[in-house]
This record gives structure tokens, C-alpha cells and sequence, in this order.
């Protein structure tokens, strides 16, 4: 096999969220957030593969305009020119679909249900998109709709034209649902059960809603056929439609909530609105996004970079989500996706750890540890009642992608400080998940047996991603050490997941320098490309996974041979051109393409494995070059357009890469106290935590030009690392960022400036 990369190498009940406390936003920082960034996505080409999430944060149900069909998961696309309703949502991902969702959808004219024969016509001038608040004109129904939601519930307000034939239609969609008009209540009541996976037999979404009008006309559709006389429906595919008699501007309104309990547990979700009027929803709704957005308050900059930063921490509080409820005491209980049960306690879903392990949790135990320590406790009963930590949940457990990252975000909440869930069943979970298979491949560790007795998974035993798979269980044994280690376990057990968090060097290829497939004989694959994606990895190729030794860096530099070669590689994937091998695919996939297209040679930002490699000069001693690079990427791969992202957003991952990124730090290593240091983006920047303690980060003297930190001071002492410590954050800081616009090659290069690795520490 010739040396092919060395040879090359030459060359990101409340309506309100409960935050603990901390300052009031007196801001208006959702004004900076534009939820149509990264809806100019298909198939084939993602630029987000967003849609604009009408919600309140981590709340339960977000709204969305639909134009796609029904079942489509790119429900809202940019370059749509058709609106066929108004989609209660709890889609994470168009690759992963939908569940429990419903459409609402005001007409006038002929009284029509099937959605095409209901679309209008609409255009982005004549649209609104705010965090809390959706309003757009429907020409051809001259209607305007507006919304703004609750945590589980929302308010509608249509403004129809003067007809004695204006309709608003509920469609509760097909595989299952009910409708039952109530006109002596102006109600509609009814259920969903359309999902796309990971849901028990008995799942339903049960739905009400209220309108402040009596109905003139009523209608129920089964299978889309009117069924004249009846008030209710249970079939396949049911709807209803109610009429009304308006006057030019008149305004109808619902008031609309859902539940996964019960239908009476629906009405009681109506309560977040209570009588509360339109506008004051809308307020409500609106302060609660200040106060969660106002956790961070940065300071000049330009505008279009603050529409960036803000609409990327709006992404950043989405996911997961709440997954329960409260009952009529205010106790908390969720229904289960996993066995069916309405039980106590919390639960979050709709996240894929793959992606969130490594800068949205992080980010979440920073500045949100309220959230996090509910969602730990969410994760715990994930546990006790489907056996599994789940990898992917939407609501279930999913067999998506790979690893056993369960442990990362698990472990970093607690060495983080984050406390409440019960450790002794979050561990016992991690230990069940690390070595066992699971239900599903994307459960547990697929190969786990051949990798506890090799040390890796072979890539000739019909495991597909193999060497993804051992490089990720690597790195999660390290956080299972580092947890183990905290939680006091016996010495036996630490040292045992001390030593498997070494098996990455089992794939390490001296002939090419990377990262390689090993069959079961202890042989390395052929033939091997280090520009062939899948394969050995997942959705990304050697270049992009070699650097997934997230807690051993300079393990990882040894074994290329020292820091030289180490960054002589790094720049290599960026000189490289954005070459590829899609054969393992039978075609090129979007992510490669995003890859090809955005002009950063085999740099790959647009997915997540290589999402940290950038943050690795630092550990070789050339800061300088992550500065320029980090700058680079938050320049030209986001942007506050509808075509924003440079590949999958993939719930709040890489909308919280840019945000650390802007702030001039990231979590390279979860796990670990470090946040390894970039270099800011905007002049000011302060953290308020909800200790009350702020961080405050001044670079007055940064500029588009000025992206290289000269000297750093924290709190008021000359700081030479290249890494900040969490606990250290945690007191309170101030970092004052000397910027300049030619790089200090001075600072930062010694062995005892870089961040943390494992075979390095004592």
C-alpha cells in the first residue's frame, strides 16, 4: 500500500421556562433571532434542514408554517410558494421525522379539507418569524394567521375578510386519529397518533381547541370524505372543519393545547393560557425568550453578526425537549415513550447525542445546569423504564447513527456540578450500555464483545462504521472513568475503563498517519483511502475521525510522530482539495457535497466529527492557527440567511459551536473542567451566570482584521494557557483579550500551555 497521505500531507405547568435566578433581561435580544435561517434545505442539499420553530424554550410542542405534504419531513422549505396549514410539531430532524402532530388551517370560499385543495399562496414579505410569534398572509384566502405559543399550548388569531364563508379546518392527519365537534362549547376535540417511530402501541397525541366564536356550519371529513350529519369521527385520516360569518377584519380566535396523557390532561394544558388575551401571550412568550436569550449579552459586533449569534443560541435552547407535564397539583409526570405508562417525574426528548455530546450539553451545563439537572433526572428514567439509555430519542429509543455517548453527557453533568438525578442509576445505566448490545444497533455498543476483547471493532465482521464505533466507546470509557473516579468506585473498575479509553491507538496507521479499519486477524483494511467516507466511519472519512481522541490529544500526537506532524496533518485537510470517495454510498451524499462546496478543502464542518479538530492547535503550541481558522468558519460557513448553516444544525450542535466559538472557547473534552481557548468575536461579551456571578470577556480592540489574541488576562493577571478551567469560571471572571491583527507566535507554545490529555496527566 503506498504512503498516500504522507505523501499528501507535504502539500459547529408554565408557559415561561424555569430558569434560576439571575438578572431580569431588560433587552430585547429576540429581536437578533431570525428562525428562517437554514430552512433553504432539501434532500440533497442542507443548508440547516431547519424549519422556523414557533415555541417557547425546550417546550413541548412548537408550531410551524407547513409547506410540504403531509409526511413530508421537510415540512417548511424556503423556496416553497404554497402554505397548506399550520403544523403543531415535535420534529427534531427531517431525517428523523415527525410524531404526534396535527394542522390547523383557515379558508374561505368552497369548504375543501384535502390539503392541496386548501393551500394558499403566500410570500416571505408578507411573513413574520420571531421565536414567539408567526404571522403570514394567505393570499388565497385573504386571510392573515397568526400564532404564539405556550410551552403546550398556543393562541391563534385569523383575520378573515367579510364572507359568510370562512372556515378554519383541523387536520388531525392519517395512520389513526379522531375528531368530535362540540359547537355548544365551540370546541373541537380529538387525537393524533401519526409518528415515524419509537412510540408504544398506545401512543396519541390528544388535542383541544376553543374558538371565541360560535360556528355557523360544521363539518367532519373521514378519509377525507365529507360525512354529512356527523359530529365525530374515528378512521384512518379524520378532520373537521367549522364556518363562520365575518365582517371585513374580524378576528377569530382558538386557543389550542395537547397532551400525551389524556384528553383531560389536554384541557388542563389550556390552562397556560388561561384568559390571557392574543397580545399578552404573545408578550409572555416574548419575555420568556429575553430572559433565556439575556443569559448572554454580547456588545458590538455587527448587526448581521448578532442576528448570527442570537438566532444561534435560540437554536441552542430548543432541544431536547419537554417530554412531560403537569398535573392538576402541579406534580410532574410524563407519559413514557418506552413502555407506554403515564408516571412520575421528568423527561426530555428529541436529541441525538452523537451530534450533542459535544458542545450543546456542555453549553446547556454552563448556563442553563437548571435544565440540564431536569433532563439528567429525565435520563434516569429513561433507564429504569426501557432498560437503555437512549443514543437518539424521538420520543423512544431510535437506531441512528453510532457510539455510546450517553455516558459523555451523563458525566459531564455531574463533574460539571450538576446534581438531583439519581447517580447510582445513571451510572449503573452507563455500566449496562458499555457493555452490552442493545435492543436496537443504535442501543448499547454494537461489537461490544469483539471490542472488550480485542480492543476494537473489526472491520471484516459485518459491523458497519467500525472504527467510528471504536474511536466514540473509546472516548466514552474515558468519561466513565472520569465519573467512576468522582463517584468513588472501586479501583478495579476505574482502571478497567482507564485502560479501554487507550484502544484508540489499536486503529492508529503509521503507514498513512490516520486512523484505519482493523480486521479481526489484527491486520489493517485494504485497500484504504483516507478520502473514502462511511466505510470504517461514519459519514465522514479518516481525515474527519482520526482527530476523535478528544480526551488524549497528545496521545494522539505521539503516535503521528510529534507536534510538527501533528500540525503539518491539520493543515493538510485544510490544503487538501475537497476530494472524495462516495463509493461505500452508491452516490454523494449531502453531507459530502457541503463539504465539497463550502471551500475549505476536506474540512467538513458542515457535520459534526471534525467540528473540534480546529480547537487542536493548541494542544501542538500554534494557537495562532486555530484563531485564524475559527475565524474563518464563523466568517464564511454562517450566516443570519435562510441558506445560514453549512450542513445539518442537528438540534442545537452546531448553533452551539458558534456560540462558544463567538465567545472564544469550547469544550473539546466533555468530561474534563477544560474549555479550550479560540479567540473572541465580538468586543464584549458577559455571561450571566445563574449563580449571579458573570463572565465578562473584553476584546475591545477586535475586529474583522484584529482576530489574534496577543496577551490574555484573567482577572487582571497575565493568563499564558490555552485552556480555561470551568470550576475557575464558575467564581466569576473577567478576561481582557489583547487583539491584534498579526499573530503572537510567542504565546501559548509551550508543553505546559496546552489543555488537558490523558497520557499526559499525573
Amino acid at each position: 500500500m503506498p504512503k498516500l497521505f504522507p505523501i499528501l500531507s507535504a502539500m459547529l405547568l408554565t408557559a415561561a421556562p424555569t430558569l434560576a435566578q439571575g438578572p431580569v433581561a431588560t433587552k430585547d435580544y429576540a429581536q437578533w433571532v431570525n428562525p428562517i435561517i437554514g430552512t433553504d434545505s432539501k434532500p440533497s442539499l442542507s443548508n440547516g434542514n431547519t424549519y422556523p420553530a414557533i415555541a417557547l424554550p425546550w417546550g413541548m410542542n412548537f408550531w410551524m408554517p407547513q409547506t410540504g405534504k403531509m409526511g413530508n419531513g421537510w415540512a417548511y422549505q424556503y423556496s416553497a410558494d404554497k402554505i397548506r396549514g399550520f403544523k403543531q410539531t415535535h420534529q427534531p430532524s427531517p431525517w428523523m421525522n415527525d410524531y404526534g402532530q396535527f394542522a390547523i388551517m383557515p379558508i374561505t370560499g368552497q369548504r375543501v379539507f384535502d390539503e392541496d385543495a386548501r393551500a394558499s399562496w403566500y410570500s416571505h414579505k408578507a411573513e413574520v418569524a420571531e421565536p414567539n410569534y408567526y404571522k403570514v398572509y394567505l393570499a388565497d384566502h385573504d386571510v392573515t394567521t397568526e400564532i404564539a405559543p405556550t410551552e403546550r399550548a398556543a393562541r391563534f388569531r385569523f383575520t378573515f375578510p367579510k364572507t359568510d364563508s370562512a372556515y378554519v379546518v383541523i387536520d388531525a392527519l392519517d395512520k389513526g386519529s379522531m375528531v368530535k365537534i362540540i359547537p355548544q362549547q365551540r370546541k373541537i376535540i380529538g387525537y393524533t397518533t401519526r409518528n415515524s417511530g419509537g412510540v408504544p402501541k398506545n401512543f396519541k397525541n390528544y388535542f383541544v381547541i376553543e374558538f371565541d366564536h360560535d360556528f355557523t356550519s360544521t363539518a367532519v371529513f373521514k378519509d377525507k370524505e365529507l360525512a354529512v350529519g356527523l359530529m365525530e369521527a374515528t378512521v384512518n385520516h379524520a378532520g373537521a372543519a367549522v364556518g363562520f360569518k365575518t365582517r371585513k377584519g374580524e378576528q377569530v380566535q382558538a386557543r389550542v393545547a395537547s397532551s400525551f396523557i389524556s384528553p383531560e390532561q389536554a384541557e388542563l394544558n389550556l390552562k397556560e393560557i388561561g384568559d390571557q388575551n392574543f397580545d399578552a401571550v404573545r408578550q409572555k412568550g416574548r419575555d420568556a425568550w429575553n430572559k433565556t436569550l439575556g443569559r448572554i449579552d454580547v456588545e458590538g459586533g455587527t448587526a448581521d453578526q448578532k442576528r448570527t449569534f442570537y438566532s444561534c443560541l435560540y437554536r441552542a435552547l430548543l432541544f431536547p425537549r419537554k417530554l412531560y407535564e403537569l398535573d392538576a397539583n402541579g406534580k410532574v409526570m410524563h407519559y413514557s415513550p418506552f413502555n407506554g405508562e403515564v408516571l412520575p417525574g421528568y423527561m426530555y426528548t428529541d436529541t441525538g447525542f452523537w451530534d450533542t455530546f459535544r458542545a450543546l450539553f456542555p453549553f446547556l451545563n454552563l448556563l442553563y445546569p437548571d435544565q440540564n439537572a431536569e433532563m439528567q433526572q429525565g435520563l434516569a428514567n429513561d433507564y429504569k423504564e426501557s432498560g437503555w439509555l437512549p443514543e437518539w430519542a424521538s420520543p423512544g429509543l431510535r437506531s441512528v447513527m453510532v457510539g455510546n455517548n450517553s455516558a459523555s453527557v451523563v458525566a459531564d453533568a455531574y463533574l460539571k456540578g450538576i446534581r438531583g438525578q439519581d447517580m447510582n442509576v445513571l451510572y449503573e445505566a452507563l455500566v449496562h450500555g458499555a457493555n452490552n448490545e442493545g435492543p436496537l444497533d443504535a442501543v448499547g455498543r454494537k461489537g461490544v464483545a469483539y471490542y472488550n476483547k480485542l480492543g476494537y471493532v473489526p472491520y471484516d465482521v459485518k459491523i458497519n462504521e467500525n472504527a467510528a464505533r471504536t474511536l466514540e466507546y473509546a472516548y466514552d470509557d474515558f468519561t466513565i472513568y472520569q465519573l467512576a473516579k468522582a463517584l468513588g468506585k472501586p479501583k478495579k473498575e476505574i482502571n478497567l475503563y482507564a485502560k479501554r479509553s487507550q484502544n484508540y491507538r489499536n486503529l492508529f496507521d503509521k503507514e498513512s498517519g490516520l486512523m484505519r479499519g482493523k480486521n479481526e486477524n489484527g491486520k489493517f483494511q485494504t485497500p484504504f483511502s483516507p478520502f473514502k467516507w462511511g466505510d470504517a466511519f461514519t459519514e465522514g472519512n479518516s481525515l474527519h475521525y482520526t482527530w476523535s481522541v478528544f480526551h488524549d490529544v497528545a496521545g494522539l500526537m505521539d503516535l503521528m510522530g510529534g507536534k510538527q506532524k501533528f500540525v503539518a496533518t491539520l493543515d493538510t485537510v485544510f490544503a487538501l482539495p475537497p476530494v472524495f470517495d462516495d463509493s461505500y454510498y452508491g452516490g454523494t451524499i449531502h453531507e459530502i457535497r457541503e463539504m465539497q462546496i463550502a471551500g475549505m478543502g476536506n474540512y467538513a464542518h458542515g457535520n459534526q466529527p471534525i467540528q473540534h479538530m480546529i480547537y487542536l492547535y493548541n494542544y501542538a503550541g500554534q494557537p495562532w492557527k486555530a484563531q485564524y481558522w475559527l475565524r474563518e468558519v464563523m466568517n464564511r460557513l454562517y450566516l443570519p440567511t435562510a441558506d445560514g448553516y453549512c450542513g445539518d444544525e442537528d438540534n442545537g450542535q452546531t448553533s452551539a459551536w458558534y456560540v462558544f466559538t463567538a465567545l472564544g472557547f469550547y469544550p473539546v473534552c466533555p468530561g474534563t473542567d477544560q474549555y479550550v481557548l479560540g479567540a473572541p468575536l465580538f468586543p464584549k461579551a458577559t455571561l450571566h451566570l445563574p449563580s449571579g456571578k458573570d463572565i465578562v470577556l473584553n476584546a475591545p480592540k477586535n475586529s474583522d482584521q484584529n482576530r489574534y489574541v496577543n496577551q490574555l488576562t484573567m482577572n487582571g493577571k497575565v493568563y499564558d494557557k490555552n485552556w480555561l478551567s470551568h470550576e475557575e469560571l464558575m467564581k466569576g471572571a473577567t478576561l481582557d483579550f489583547d487583539m491584534t491583527s498579526t499573530p503572537n507566535k510567542t504565546r501559548g507554545t509551550s508543553n505546559a500551555a496546552a489543555p488537558f490529555s490523558m497520557s499526559k496527566y499525573k
